[in-house]
């Protein structure tokens, strides 16, 4: 349900909503493409560009700049408590292969804007105000997604992601090195009081309610599969329907089934076939393998674990009526998140103080704070994007809502960091 505010602003202090936006046009530009949006993988040359203006444009702030091995940027504006936590804000500047400007780049920004305004406004915060840009969240030329975030909390292993390979084979290692950023700097998840990471939704539910923040209680769990069902390729005239081996139809059942479950599952089950490939791939051939892969999302890890169980049942059955083997291969594994109550209400209360209409959320994609909020306190903002589109050069976000964004991530994090007395 969508709660228009009717708090007043606590204080005037805002972001500058010309100058983060010139500064996200500045960074899409790194990247950008013919059809408006951004190429910028993880681990290229242009990530290394981004990178380096990042870095550029915080050390012209006072921040100073640690880098730690796997890539991960952290940019500190030092407290009054030299001895307190720091409140992090952060996301991602890598995208997708055709991506868009605001996915990921928006959270990093945003954080660069905050520190920005309190030096404007010679703001001094108790504790450390830190912002992160996580290497490789997008997954899309090295996977696993969220390996910055990842190997930074533990969750994921240095040395088996370092030795992931793209499609020419290089590894995720030799890339680093390449662009110069494996650093040397130890940060350790426990120097961390509170995450934020600001994002556009990637889906339509803000902007189909007509609410200008979502404040992200959680994100659903995630269960990935690699598929493989082998049956006989033959000649597609002369083989009768009955005597066929047909790995398409069994391919074209397993995803139906799997549309199926995730209905059944309502409201927070999905259940998505991203990727088909067909062999020998011939016109007037009955495909004899189908190589697929299957995504299950859910907010509870009981239904999720259901979901797989019942997708599986439907492969045995389906594959054995086809006449096919098979082949599930697990692929990842992320359990739902529970973002800290906490750090919600201080989204909330963000939210609030600058009168913006606001209302939970789900997220349905993954993001490094879910791998953050596993050892630390975190939460997210969401702002709407057009049509709800990401991953796609088309992705785009208005700069009210941008500002706002901003604006809310500001008010949450000086009521986490406090501000030192005689100080707004």
């Amino acid at each position: 349900m969508t709660t228009q505010s009717t708090v007043q602003p606590t204080t005037q202090m805002t972001t500058d909503s010309d100058r983060l936006w010139a500064s996200m046009m500045e960074m899409a530009k790194l990247g950008a493409t013919p059809k408006g949006g951004v190429n910028r993988q993880a681990l290229t040359d242009l990530d290394r560009q981004g990178r380096d203006l990042f870095i550029q444009w915080c050390r012209a702030e006072g921040c100073s700049i640690r880098i730690d091995r796997v890539g991960n940027i952290f940019a500190r504006r030092p407290g009054s408590d030299t001895q307190a936590k720091a409140v992090m804000m952060g996301s991602h500047l890598d995208s997708q292969p055709t991506g868009g400007k605001y996915d990921g780049a928006f959270g990093v920004l945003a954080g660069l804007e905050v520190v920005r305004t309190l030096n404007q406004h010679d703001i001094r915060t108790r504790a450390p105000v830190e912002i992160a840009a996580w290497t490789n969240e997008e997954g899309c030329r090295f996977a696993p997604c969220m390996m910055g975030s990842g190997i930074f909390t533990g969750e994921l292993g240095f040395d088996e992601m370092m030795a992931r390979a793209d499609h020419e084979g290089v590894t995720a290692g030799e890339a680093l090195d390449a662009i110069g950023y494996r650093g040397q700097d130890d940060v350790s998840p426990g120097e961390i009081a509170a995450y934020f990471e600001p994002h556009i939704e990637q889906g339509p539910i803000l902007e189909e309610t007509e609410t200008t923040i979502g404040v992200v209680i959680g994100a659903l769990g995630q269960k990935w599969f690699d598929l493989t069902l082998t049956g006989l390729e033959a000649h597609a005239g002369p083989t009768p329907m009955h005597l066929r081996r047909d790995a398409m139809m069994g391919a074209a059942e397993v995803t139906h089934a799997l549309n199926r479950i995730a209905h059944s599952h309502a409201p927070h089950g999905r259940g998505t076939v991203g990727y088909m490939a067909l062999h020998p791939g011939s016109r007037n051939v009955i495909p004899g393998q189908v190589k697929m892969t299957l995504d299950m999302r859910h907010w509870e890890s009981e239904a999720l674990e259901a979901m797989s169980r019942e997708v599986a049942g439907a492969v045995e059955e389906i594959s054995e009526r086809h006449g096919l083997e098979w082949e599930l291969t697990p692929t990842a594994t992320f359990a739902p998140e529970y973002f800290d109550k906490a750090c919600v209400e201080r989204v909330r209360r963000g939210a609030e103080a600058m009168g913006h209409s606001h209302q939970e959320i789900i997220s349905g994609a993954g993001h490094d704070a879910i791998f953050i909020g596993r050892v630390a306190p975190a939460a997210m903002i969401f702002i709407p994007c057009k049509d709800g589109i990401s991953h796609n050069e088309a992705e785009s976000a208005e700069p009210e809502h941008v500002h706002a964004g901003a604006n809310v991530l500001l008010h949450a994090v000086l009521d986490a960091a406090g501000t030192v007395e005689g100080d707004a």
